[in-house]
């Protein structure tokens, strides 16, 4: 079966944001994309909530519903007490219409099974033969535990979560049935498949709206929802909810509740350190618990008006229930290898040295890739989980340094300029063309102080210059200039040609030109001359030859 959360790879931007929110850092990152590693993810879903390019996914198991309601087995729902907060106006009573449309035999709250586990938790509490419980409602805790904490196994409450614990009670009163489980987690997914046999299928609210507007089916609004006083553990979704259902009429027994992996974490860390005595410990992977799980809709995650939704909604007894032994809602757990890096220091620093960390100055610990130190960033590299260009100070030292060698080895003056017309980035031939020592002198200051800032403006009002001539009085140069201004960078960039010595042997060429058009139009106009001379000439030797021939011939015509 596949993993409960997956990365759509060519939605993935390179952001890390991911990785920085990730609380087990379980996201490795390859050939530009970001993909969940399976084996250290505690399905937490804080990575499906902060990808700005939703490019994580949950597993879609809306088809394997739709086929368990196929079958001949009737198909009953446990229905999160967080349906409550995700669906604001509704009430279970509306709820169960519109599951009921889509073809399931039942609905029921899976605060039922809420109440038999807490009602377990109060006996552990108070048998004698536990220091520190902590609750296994929320899945991610007990993965985070499992995969990260092995050791503080011993203190989870080996309890039946309150899905499970619905299920299996579903399953006995109605013989040969099938569980589909909607809620707001993802890691319920998870827990289905670790433990087959108890629920069927799990859809996450996201889910179970897709499935709803398929099938043109809506969940009324219920103005004057009826009041269940039977329902206490409909607090179980809301921090601190499980203490709140629960007797804790031991006296010597502490009863704490932490939300949050971060919180989860530094509290695990405190048992384990032997400062956690005689507690029971409510723990869930979210802040403020289930209703602002990763699978609630983004306008129903509203922590405060949740919370008082779900208070206003519970009542002051708990559901009835049938009763059951501690050994028949007894769980297992599953202790993973703890996750050691055997790592030399010289392994670790050949990674920082190529990354250009050379001094303990140069770990800036920025976080920028994801990682809260460059230390964790390098033994990521060796883990195969992360490339050194994630760093993002020594990608932009690189991709300075490989711009500032670009523009140094060009031979045409280059300018850049902000917005403000302020050179940002210049080149050493761009130096000597004004006459400054070193780029330095250039940076920082108005273009205004070198050139005429005329054809920067425009270029930054929307017309761009190409292959303009100019003469520049101050530097005694013609210069072809181009100008353009790139929004996306808000950058203008403007290439100079030094044109002086085309234009001085352009100019000696016309004075040629001139002077030779000069001697020539003198030749011609002599020339002209002369040949006006000839014409006269021989115009009066071919009228004297006509009068001759003329006599000539009358003399001829008389004889």
């Amino acid at each position: 079966m596949a993993q409960a959360l997956s990365s759509k790879l060519n939605d993935c931007r390179s952001c890390y944001k991911c990785i920085r929110n990730c609380p087990t850092k379980s996201i490795s990152f390859r050939d530009g994309h970001a993909s969940i590693d399976s084996e250290g993810c505690v399905l937490c879903g804080k990575c499906f909530l902060v990808c700005p390019q939703n490019a994580k996914e949950i597993r879609n198991d809306i088809e394997v519903a739709k086929e368990l309601l196929k079958g001949d087995a009737p198909v009953y729902v446990s229905i999160a007490p967080s349906f409550l907060a995700a669906y604001p106006g509704a009430s279970f009573a509306t709820f169960e219409k519109a599951l009921k449309a889509l073809g399931f035999a039942g609905v029921e709250e899976t605060a039922i099974g809420a109440t038999i586990v807490k009602r377990a938790y109060d006996e552990m509490c108070d048998d004698g033969k536990h220091d520190v419980i902590i609750s296994t409602c929320c899945h991610s805790i007990n993965l985070l535990i499992e995969k990260y904490y092995p050791e503080a196994i011993q203190y989870l409450a080996n309890v039946l979560s309150p899905m499970r614990a619905h299920a299996q009670d579903i399953k006995r009163r109605h013989e040969g049935a099938k569980v589909v489980f909607i809620g707001p987690c993802v890691s319920k997914k998870n827990e289905a498949d670790m433990y087959p046999g108890f629920v069927d299928c799990v859809l996450t609210f996201l889910e179970f709206d897709n499935w709803l507007k398929e099938a043109g089916v809506e969940i009324e609004s219920d103005p004057n929802p009826a009041k269940v006083e039977e329902s206490l553990a409909r607090l179980f979704p809301t921090e601190g909810g499980i203490l709140a259902t629960m007797k804790k009429d031991n006296p010597s027994f502490n009863y704490l509740s932490v939300g949050g992996m971060e919180e989860s974490r530094q509290a695990i860390e405190d048992v384990l350190s032997g400062k956690v005595h005689n507690a029971f410990i409510e723990m869930s992977s979210c802040i403020g618990s289930c209703i602002n799980g990763p699978a609630m809709k983004e306008e129903s995650r509203r922590l405060v008006s949740n919370a008082l939704r779900i208070h206003r909604a519970a009542g002051s007894k708990d559901f009835k229930t049938a009763s059951y032994s501690f050994e028949e809602i007894k769980t297992r757990f599953f202790k993973s290898p703890k996750r050691v890096h055997h790592y030399t220091d010289e392994e670790i620093e050949a990674v920082l040295r190529s990354i250009g960390k050379t001094s303990k100055e140069d770990e800036l610990n920025c976080a920028s890739c994801g990682y809260p130190s460059c230390r964790e960033k390098a033994i990521a590299v060796l883990d195969g989980k992360a490339s050194v260009d994630m760093c993002l100070p020594y990608l932009m030292e690189k991709t300075k340094g490989i711009a500032d060698h670009v523009v140094s080895s060009v031979s045409s003056p280059i300018l850049a300029l902000d917005e403000s017309l302020k050179i940002t980035l210049s080149n050493h031939a761009m130096t000597r063309l004004v006459g400054v020592k070193s780029r330095k002198d250039l940076y920082g200051h108005d273009v205004g102080e070198f050139f005429d800032p005329t054809l920067f403006a425009l270029a930054l009002g929307g017309t761009p210059t190409n292959h303009k001539k100019i003469y520049s009085e101050k530097y005694n140069k013609y210069l072809m200039v181009d100008v353009v201004y790139k929004e996306k960078y808000q950058a203008i960039i403007a290439v100079f040609q030094d044109i002086s010595e085309e234009e001085s042997r352009k100019r000696k060429n016309q004075v040629i030109a001139a002077e030779s058009a000069k001697i020539t139009e003198e030749i011609v106009e002599k020339n002209m001359r002369a040949v006006q001379e000839i014409a006269q000439l021989l115009g009066e030797s071919t009228a004297e030859t006509k009068v001759a021939l003329k006599k000539l011939a009358d003399t001829i015509e008389r004889d």
